[in-house]
């Protein structure tokens, strides 16, 4: 019982984060109407960033979330104002994957050149073994349920804004029609390089068009390959990842939570 405890809690720990990243892709896929496949190296980063800060600057890693998410948030606004905005045409989905295809390479190539392939990690606190409580017979990392609650924290505020501000009104009707957007006056590509900068930003904390699709599918699966990993083999957990991956894909493709509808473009 301790073990299936065990798969379930980390399942749904590391879900979470996992959530966190995949609503700033569903964020960017609903307004932008594309993929960002730089969304991965955004994520490593923001690692990154906080790394530099915690051995230059010994800045703890959950206060430089305050120095690290308002970088996050400006570079997102500069990838789409830079190689996402000027793009038109019957071409811009495909020409913008490839767009961000090169802002991931030249990402992961300039974090290769200044720090290399090496393994690093941060020896704080929260990583140590003293930062663990016991719970259910084993003991568990405090950063591992301070991540999980940053991370819905994070997806509520979000939510907040989408559904109870102005702003998220203009978002929201960017989503469902681009040129019924701007005939009513809002200003969609500010709402775009916002919402991009939002995105790329909760990155650095670390189904499509929904946001709590893209938090329960990412526990769920999360937790699926953690159970996986403990009770048969961990080599199989990654194949079990993209299976359910591409199940959902094939029997759901307007997402876990989503209703099948035509979108306005």
């Amino acid at each position: 019982m301790g073990t299936f405890l065990r798969a379930i809690t980390d399942g749904v720990l590391e879900g979470g984060v996992y959530g966190l990243m995949a609503v700033g892709l569903t964020l960017i896929f609903g307004v932008l109407d594309i993929i960002n496949i730089a969304q991965g190296i955004m994520v490593i980063l923001g690692a990154y960033l906080s790394y530099v800060l915690w051995t230059h600057l010994h800045i703890d890693v959950f206060v430089g979330l305050l120095i690290t998410i308002p970088a996050m948030f400006i570079l997102g606004m500069a990838i789409q104002y830079l190689f996402i905005r000027p793009l038109r045409g019957r071409e811009r989905t495909s020409m913008s994957l490839l767009a961000c295809y090169a802002v991931a390479i030249i990402t992961e190539g300039i974090l290769y050149e200044r720090f290399g392939s090496n393994y690093l990690s941060m020896n704080t606190y929260w990583t140590s073994p003293q930062a663990t409580f016991k719970i259910f017979g084993y003991y568990l990392p405090y950063i591992y349920v301070l991540g999980f609650a940053l991370a819905v924290l994070f997806v509520v505020a979000i939510y907040f804004i989408l559904y109870r501000t102005q702003f998220g009104r203009s978002v929201r009707a960017t989503m469902q029609d681009h040129t019924a957007a701007r005939l009513v006056g809002i200003d969609v590509n500010r709402v775009a390089a916002l919402t991009f900068g939002i995105g790329v930003g909760v990155t650095a904390a670390g189904g499509m068009g929904s946001i709590g699709g893209a938090l329960g599918a990412a526990v769920l699966v999360i937790t699926l390959a953690s159970m996986v990993d403990v009770y048969w083999n961990p080599e199989w957990s990654t194949v079990v990842f993209y299976g359910a991956l591409v199940l959902v894909l094939v029997f759901r493709p307007q997402g876990l939570f989503g209703r099948k509808e035509a979108r306005a473009q």
